[in-house]
Formats: C-alpha cells, structure tokens, sequence
C-alpha cells in the first residue's frame, strides 16, 4: 500500500518529509522531538568519554615526548602491523561472508538451512578462544601475519555473513530479472545490480569487522602478533606509562574516523527503503550443476576451520590436560555472572543506541550524522583505555560507582554501542517513514505510530541486535578485568587467567561453557536473517494474489 500523497508526488517523496506532523525545519526536512535529541546527546556524550580522556591524558605528553614515541622503529612497527592486519582481516572477512551468502541463500545448494546454522555458529566462538585452540594445536600460526588473518577472519566473518543473508532475503528480486532480460550473466547481475542493492549490510558489517580488529586483544596476544593494541597494553604493564599509552590509543581513532569516512563515502545517501510487495514470487536460486558436490565440500571444509579445530582442540585439552582439575562451583558462578552481565548488557545498549539511530534514518541532518559518528570513537579503543577512562571519571566525579556492576555494564555499553547501532540503523532503514505518515492521517499520534507500525518491523532487528552483543559482552576480556568488582569473575576472565599461564587443561572448561552460553544467542542471529528471508517470500506470494484481477 502507499500513502496518497496526491497529484506529483509519490511515496518517496513522502517519505522525505518524515513522520507527519513533525515540525518543519529549513529546507523542509522535519524537526526531531526535543527529547529524541536529548536523549541521543546525551548517549554520544557519554560514549564520548574514553576519547575525551584519551586527549586528556596524551595532552599531558610534551611535544618532544611525543614526537619521539612516534618515530620510534617500534611504532612503526606496530602502525605497519596494524594497517596490514586490518586490510586483510576485512577483506577477507567480506569475501568470506558476501560469498557464502550468496552460496547458501540464492543457490540450490543442497541443505542450505544446516550450512547457514553451522556458517552461523563461529559467533559463539571468542577470538581469543579461537587463537587458543590454534596455537595449541599448532605454532605455525604465531608470529605470523597471514595466520592472524586466517583466526581473525574465521572469528569474525559472520559479522558479514549475517547481515549479507538477510540483505540477499529482502531484495527485490525484479531488479535481477531486469538485468536477467538485458542479457546480463550471474556474475555480471551480482556485480552489478546485486551487490549494490546489499552494500549498506556488507558495508555495515565490514566497519563492525574493522573496528573489532582495531580493539582486539586476546587472540593477537596468544598469536604473538604486535598491534597497537596490544602495545597499548604493554605500556601499562611494563611501564606504567599512561599518556604514552594513550597516545597510542589516539592513533587508533584516527584509524577508526578513516573507516568512518570510507564506509559513508561507499554508503552515500541513497534511500533503500520501499512500500508494497515489489515482485510477486521469491528470487530464483541459481543451479550449481555439476560443481554442486565440490561446493558442498568447500562448506564442509570450511566448517572444519571455523568450528572442528577449535572443538576438537578444547576436547582434547579438556581430556587429557594435566591442569584440568576444576571447582564445579567456580565455574558455575562465573556461568551466573556472565549470563547476568550479557542480558543486561545487551538490552541497555540496543536501547541507547535506538535514539541515536532514529536520529540518523528519520531526521537525516548533518547533526544526526555526527551523533551518529560519535558513537564508534570508543569501539576502536581497547577495552583497558575504556576501563581506565571510566575508573578516573568515577573516582573523581562519582566515587560510589567505583568497582561496581553499574560502572562494569556502563563500559560494556560504551565498547559495544557500534554493534547496536549499525543493526539498529539498518533494520529502521528497511521500515518505510510513508506508513508512519499513513498511520498519522488515520489518527494515531507520531508516538502511537511508532509503536503500533515501525516497532512491530523493527523488533526482529532489535533481537538480533541484543543477541550481537550480549556475545560480545560474554567474551570481553580487557576492560572486565579491570572494571569488575572484587571478587566477581566471567568465563572470560577466568579462562585468560589459566590460558596465559599456558594452564590450557584448566582454561579449556570454561571455554567450553562460553561456548555453549554463547550458542542460544547465535541461534537467535542466525534464526532473524532466516525469518528475514521467508517473510520477503510470504510478502511476495500475498502481493501476487492481491495483484491478481479477480
């Protein structure tokens, strides 16, 4: 259906507009809601806080002091690792996600729903965890940069992969018929018409890619491979050397403002949201012929990366480790403590990030834009820089929120703020603004409209957004540790705590467990880009029977 939006003007004109009855602004793009804003301000201004003590910190640093920490051979080691690391990681990470996608939602590939569940189910296993179960199985991987790229791309893939299935599920499958009837080939239509159509979920997941590799830690650590992150954690703990330290942490920014910058340059402005069934039947899948059995073989091995040497790897530590002897109650306390910290974390987040969001895709201005920006600062810095900024601005400003769960959740909220947003922000994308401005004409407040309309698009999103990073909470490392109250220890902290004692008997149980917590989570991911995919189909076939004349 479309809103009648009289003679000349269709619904995307409309939806420029914005919800009806919002309050014009120059140009006649609508005024957000003053508590929208507030509330968006003050969720970027707290994310804030790690960067502003971050220049604090680094402003303490001389000019001298500084100059010559930066033309150090060892930081141009670290920058030269870094850059390398990153290039790598995220290209890989796209080929990886983009193809399989493809494989599994638009080919006949023979049991699609089991490949998509276990190409899924590398989420539920942390990068530090999966570096762990490399390297003790075998050295080759340590110090060296194609086998970080390899752990890092298999930890962080279905970052890609997830969105990029439920992109592939949405798309009208009109505009491959189209390029179908011009003569365009496969490749030539997924090139050219596919692949545009799905580049904000590849884009979207790439910078999810990017920033978690700028803050990675654990993995790089037990891969013996330098970044600046992991130098960043060596000035603290050899040196004490905070505003070196931090110094480093502003290089990170600036990487992470040039992902910022080169993901909406590819994004643009385009508007991808649309009203009404488009074509009337599911998209084609293509047949694999002959090379069916050797793509089906390519998953399989894959899978066998991704999830057999890491389990096989932990069974056998766990089996016949000399240090396996465990406390049942230790580990079922810290199974408590993380489950606890990951659902609230999950929730708090995806609820900060719905305002800023909002911003972003209903009232698109050049001050929503930068609230939006302003939340992904903090997703580059690791977690200790972030812990460090929040124990001096509670020490100083709020001492009773010292070393407690709010202080702990808070950083995770920080951290973790990027992952929400971009599944926040592409799922209100895909909600068309015309039918909130229908519901508005039929009498519902812009409130109402919200919640009886976009809400009820919106939330499968909003799950698979908490589900995303309530796993990342599970497995945070650094700023746990440093943040969490004595006393209290997650499945995380206790396994890094044996597994850089090369304790790996005794780390591999609670490796397992943050595995199988992890699980419920990936499920429900993989579960959403399924239900994205089957409910284009049904809205297909239902815009094929009301386009039927009678």
């Amino acid at each position: 259906m479309s809103a009648p939006a009289g003679p000349g003007l269709d619904p995307g004109d409309v939806a420029a507009f914005g919800p009806a009855g919002a309050a014009p602004r120059r140009g006649g793009l609508p005024r957000p809601p003053v508590v929208l804003l507030a509330l968006g301000v003050l969720v970027v201004a707290t994310s804030l806080l790690p960067l502003g003590f971050v220049l604090w910190s680094t402003a303490q640093m001389g000019p001298a002091e500084a100059w010559d920490l930066l033309t150090r051979p060892r930081f141009a080691d670290l920058l030269w690792n870094t850059t390398r690391l990153l290039v790598g990681g995220v290209a890989l990470s796209a080929v990886l996600g983009v193809g399989f996608a493809w494989l599994v939602a638009r080919t006949d590939l023979r049991l699609s729903g089991l490949w998509h569940g276990v190409l899924c189910a590398p989420l539920a296993v942390p990068a530090f965890v999966n570096g762990y179960a490399w390297v003790s199985t075998t050295h080759a991987v340590q110090s060296s940069y194609w086998g970080a790229v390899l752990i890092v791309s298999l930890s962080y893939y279905p970052l890609v992969y997830l969105p990029t299935v439920a992109a592939l599920g949405r798309l009208d499958a009109s505009v491959e018929d189209v390029a179908a009837s011009l003569g365009a080939g496969p490749g030539t239509s997924f090139v050219r018409v596919v692949l545009p159509a799905i580049s904000p979920a590849v884009l979207g997941g790439a910078l999810l890619v990017g920033l978690h590799l700028l803050g990675e830690y654990g993995a790089l650590q037990l891969l013996n491979y330098p970044t600046l992150t992991t130098g960043i954690l060596d000035q603290y703990r050899v040196s004490f050397n905070g505003p070196a330290a931090t110094l480093l942490a502003l290089v990170l920014v600036v990487f992470c403002l040039a992902l910022l910058g080169l993901e909406a340059l590819a994004r643009g402005n385009r508007r991808r949201a649309r009203v009404g069934a488009g074509v009337g039947r599911p998209a084609a899948r293509h047949r694999l012929g002959r090379a069916a059995p050797v793509w089906t073989l390519v998953v399989a091995g894959f899978a066998v990366l991704t999830l057999g040497i890491p389990l096989s790897s932990l069974l056998r530590w766990l089996l016949h480790g000399s240090s396996s002897s465990l406390s049942s109650g230790g580990l079922g306390s810290a199974v408590g403590t993380t489950l606890g910290l990951a659902v609230v974390g999950g929730l708090l987040t995806t609820l900060a990030a719905l305002p800023v969001a909002w911003l972003a895709v209903r009232y698109r201005s050049t001050l929503a834009t930068l609230l939006e920006r302003g939340v992904y600062p903090a997703n580059a810095l690791p977690g200790i820089v972030v812990a460090l900024a929040l124990v001096t601005v509670s020490i100083n400003v709020v001492p009773a929120l010292y070393q407690t769960l709010p202080l702990l959740v808070l950083g995770y909220a920080i951290l973790f703020l990027p992952r929400a947003a971009v599944g926040v922000r592409s799922t209100l994308e895909l909600a068309p603004p015309v039918l909130d401005d229908v519901a508005t004409t039929l009498g519902c407040t812009r409130a109402g409209a919200a919640r009886r309309v976009t809400l009820p698009l919106v939330l499968p999103g909003l799950g698979a957004s908490v589900a995303l990073v309530s796993l990342a909470v599970a497995t945070e490392l650094t700023a746990t540790l440093l943040l969490a109250p004595t006393g209290t220890s997650t499945l995380a902290t206790q396994f890094w705590s044996r597994a850089s004692a090369v304790e790996y008997g005794a780390a591999a149980p609670y490796a397992l467990a943050l595995i199988v917590l992890s699980v419920p989570a990936t499920w429900l991911l993989g579960r959403v880009a399924v239900v994205h995919q089957q409910s284009n189909e049904q809205g297909n076939e239902q815009g094929n029977e009301q386009g039927r004349p009678a």
